[in-house]
C-alpha cells in the first residue's frame, strides 16, 4: 500500500517533516534523520532489506541517512540528493511558535492577509501555496523524492534509486562532505554504477515576480573570503596616534559591497556581486581604545572564473582601500594638527594573503613555535568555524606586529565548487526530455538553467566548470587541517553527471517562504517519474 503518492498524502508527510524545526546545529536536526529512518524502516521493503537503509554518523554527533533501492542484479543507479536542515525563524517575529506547523501558519496568515506582502498575500488567497520554515527550501524536495523511492520500492524502476539526505547544507555541507566515502563505499560494496545525481532543490526565481519555471544542470559556486583589518590601537583623545580598524574595513566594504568587478556572466547567466555577510570589530569590552583588529567576510559567487582570478580582484580592491584610508587620514589630520604638531606615526598598510602573513610568522619565531600557538587556540577552541579562522588569522597578526598595520585576506568555510553538466549529452538529453514531457503532458514550459543560484550540495559531486586547482583557496584557509578538510581529492573520485529539477517556491530564507502546491505535489511527481525512467532507458 502506497503511503507517500497522492497531494494529500505529500502534504502530510510534507508537514510531518516540517513540524521538526531542524535548524542547522539545533538537536532537531539531529531528531529530524531519526524520524527519516524510521518511516523508511516502517516500509516492507526495508524489513525484509534492512542492508540497503543506514544512518550514518558525522564526526560532531550529527548523521545522514542512505537508503538504497535495488533492482535485482541491476547495477545503473540514480542518486537522490537532499537536505533536511533549515534556516532559523527569528524573521517570523510574532509568527515564530508557528513558523514549522504550515497548515496551521497558513490559516493564521488567512485572519492576517494584511499584513503579508502583497505578492504573498495574492499567492495565499489562491488556496494553492503553503508557508512555513523549510516548506520550500528543501523539504518538498525530499518529500518528492521520498515518494520516488516508495516508487523504486514497489518495482516502478529498471535501475536503482539511492537517496542520501544530509544535514548542514545551510552552513558548512558537513552532512555532504561526510557522504562523499560513503558513496565511494556503496558503490564498491553492492556494485552501483552512478549514472546521474539527482538534486530536488526548488526553482529559484531570477527576478521579483518572475513567472518561469526552472530546471538546472548545474550549480553555482561559492567562495567565502574575508580580509583581517589590523590596525594600530591609540587613545581616543589622540586619534592620530594610531589607524582604526574599523576606519579600514569601512573603506574595504567601500571596494567590495556591490562590486561589478565580481559579476561573472556566461551565456546569459550572471553572479550577484558580492555582499558582506559579516563585520565587525574584535574588541571584547567597551573602552576609549581605538579597535586594533576587525574583520569581514563576503559571499563570493562564480561560474567559470578561476580562485587565482577572484584572488587577484580580492587584492586589487584591497590596495584600493589602502590607498583610500592613507589619504583620509592625512586629510584629516590637516584639519587637526598644525604644522608643529604633525604625528610621528605613519599609516602604512601592508596587503598580505594569510599563506604570506603564515610565512612570515614562521620566519620570526619559528614554525614549531607557530604551531604551538595554533595548537593551544585548537585545543581551547569554542568558536565556529568563521570566528576560529579569523581568530587563528589574528593570533599571527599578533605575532607581526612590526608589518602593522595590515589588511589580511583569507577564506574560511563553506566553499562551494562551481559544477556544470550543461554540455554532457546525457544531461543534454534528460533535460530536453523532461521540457517536453511537461509541455506536452501539462501544457508548460520548463527552461533550462545552467546554473541553479541558490547553492547546493550538488557542487561536491558535480564536474567542476573551471580547470582552476581549489588548492590556491586552501592555502588561505587557515582552518584547513584544524578541525575542517575540504577533500579534495575524494571530490574528485565520485563525480558524476548532475541535474536539479525541484519544486515551485517563493520567498527563501524568508518569513514568507512558501510552496505552491499543484505544481510541486501533482505534477512535478510526474514528470520526475517519467524523466528518470527515461534516464535508465537512455
Amino acid at each position: 500500500m502506497s503511503k507517500w503518492q497522492t497531494k494529500e498524502q505529500l502534504i502530510d508527510l510534507l508537514c510531518s517533516l516540517v513540524e521538526y524545526p531542524s535548524i542547522t546545529g539545533s538537536n532537531a536536526e539531529i531528531a529530524i534523520f531519526e524520524y527519516l529512518y524510521y518511516i523508511l524502516s516502517d516500509q516492507e521493503y526495508y524489513q525484509k532489506h534492512p542492508e540497503y537503509l543506514k544512518l550514518h554518523p558525522l564526526e560532531d554527533g550529527r548523521q545522514f541517512v542512505s537508503a538504497l533501492v535495488k533492482q535485482d542484479e541491476a547495477s545503473e543507479t540514480i542518486v537522490l540528493i537532499s537536505h533536511a536542515d533549515v534556516v532559523s525563524v527569528q524573521d517570523y517575529g510574532s509568527w515564530g511558535n508557528l513558523a514549522f506547523y504550515p497548515k496551521e501558519l497558513t490559516q493564521e496568515f488567512q485572519k492576517n492577509v494584511d499584513a503579508l506582502p502583497s505578492q504573498a498575500a495574492r499567492d495565499l488567497q489562491t488556496g494553492q501555496w503553503i508557508f512555513g520554515r523549510g516548506t520550500m527550501d528543501m523539504k518538498a524536495g525530499l518529500t518528492v523524492q521520498l515518494s520516488l523511492l516508495e516508487k523504486a520500492m514497489n518495482g516502478e524502476f529498471k535501475g536503482n534509486l539511492l537517496l542520501i539526505a544530509v544535514p548542514d547544507e545551510e552552513v558548512n555541507s558537513e552532512g555532504m562532505l561526510a557522504a562523499l566515502p560513503v558513496l565511494d563505499e556503496l558503490k564498491d560494496k553492492f556494485n552501483l554504477t552512478y549514472k546521474a545525481a539527482l538534486n530536488g532543490e526548488p526553482m529559484f526565481s531570477k527576478y521579483p515576480g518572475d513567472p518561469a519555471y526552472y530546471l538546472y544542470t548545474g550549480s553555482i559556486g561559492k567562495a567565502l573570503p574575508g580580509f583581517l583589518c589590523y590596525g594600530k590601537e591609540t587613545h581616543a583623545g589622540e586619534p592620530f596616534g594610531g589607524l582604526n580598524a574599523n576606519l579600514m574595513i569601512s573603506y574595504l566594504a567601500k571596494e567590495l559591497e556591490l562590486n561589478e568587478a565580481f559579476i561573472e556572466e556566461v551565456d546569459g547567466e550572471k553572479t550577484p556581486p558580492p555582499i558582506s555577510l559579516m563585520q565587525r570589530d574584535l574588541k571584547e569590552e567597551y573602552s576609549v581604545q581605538s579597535p586594533q583588529a576587525a574583520v569581514t567576510m563576503y559571499n563570493v559567487l562564480y561560474m567559470k572564473q578561476s580562485i587565482e582570478d577572484i584572488n587577484k580582484k580580492l587584492i586589487q580592491a584591497a590596495e584600493r582601500a589602502k590607498k583610500n584610508v592613507i589619504d583620509h587620514y592625512y586629510k584629516q589630520a590637516s584639519f587637526y594638527l598644525d604644522e608643529n604638531q604633525k604625528s610621528t606615526f605613519k599609516p602604512n598598510i601592508t596587503v598580505l594573503t594569510y599563506e604570506q602573513l603564515y610565512k612570515a610568522a614562521v620566519d620570526r619565531y619559528g614554525k614549531e613555535e607557530v604551531k604551538r600557538r595554533q595548537n593551544l587556540l585548537m585545543k581551547q577552541r569554542d568558536q565556529g568555524d568563521r570566528d576560529f579562522s579569523t581568530l587563528l588569522v589574528q593570533d599571527l597578526a599578533a605575532l607581526c606586529k612590526d608589518i602593522t598595520p595590515m589588511m589580511v585576506l583569507f577564506y574560511s568555510p563553506p566553499f562551494y565548487p562551481a559544477v556544470s553538466s550543461n554540455d554532457d549529452p546525457f544531461i543534454k538529453e534528460t533535460s530536453q526530455y523532461a521540457m517536453d514531457y511537461a509541455r506536452q503532458s501539462f501544457g508548460m514550459e520548463l527552461q533550462t538553467q545552467e546554473y541553479f543560484t541558490g547553492l547546493s550540495d550538488l557542487s561536491f559531486v558535480g564536474p567542476v566548470s573551471t580547470q582552476s586547482s581549489i588548492q590556491q583557496l586552501v592555502d588561505q584557509m587557515p582552518i584547513q587541517g584544524k578541525g575542517f578538510n575540504l577533500p579534495s581529492n575524494l571530490m574528485e573520485s565520485i563525480t558524476m553527471p548532475i541535474i536539479n529539477i525541484g519544486p515551485l517556491g517563493k520567498d527563501p530564507h524568508q518569513w514568507t517562504e512558501r510552496l505552491e502546491l499543484t505544481y510541486s505535489f501533482e505534477k512535478l511527481p510526474v514528470i520526475l517519474t517519467n524523466t528518470i525512467h527515461h534516464m535508465f532507458r537512455s
